[in-house]
């Protein structure tokens, strides 16, 4: 299960942040998320739980944005949604497509700060 060394990796940039402005106080860590980031998000969520428990982060909840898979359409020389994950075709022309634009992602967005 790689979701635990990736929840031990973002409370480890977490505390490196916090310490990094003056050991400020986090209330909620936020997360993107893409479809196509190889991580399941209930698995997260869960190694993430189990990671915080004995932190500072323990109260400190991890809110997971799903990002959805968008595609560059060369024939429509525009950023497009795909019909699914096994067919990477423009849902506007039906091309395929030649570049994932979103749904890789895997990123710490923002961070609550304590007041």
């Amino acid at each position: 299960m790689h979701e635990l060394s990736i929840a031990l990796s973002i409370l480890d940039m977490v505390d490196e942040e916090a310490q990094r402005r003056g050991d400020v106080g986090i209330e909620a860590i936020h997360l993107k998320l893409g479809l196509l980031s190889g991580v399941v998000k209930e698995a997260l969520l869960s190694a993430y739980e189990l990671a915080s428990e004995q932190t500072r982060f323990a109260a400190c909840p991890l809110v997971i944005e799903d990002v959805p898979v968008s595609v560059y359409c060369s024939n429509c020389n525009a950023e497009r949604s795909i019909r699914s994950v096994q067919c990477f075709c423009c849902v506007e022309c039906g091309m395929p497509a030649s570049e994932v634009v979103h749904g890789l992602e895997l990123q710490i967005w923002a961070l609550e700060l304590a007041e």
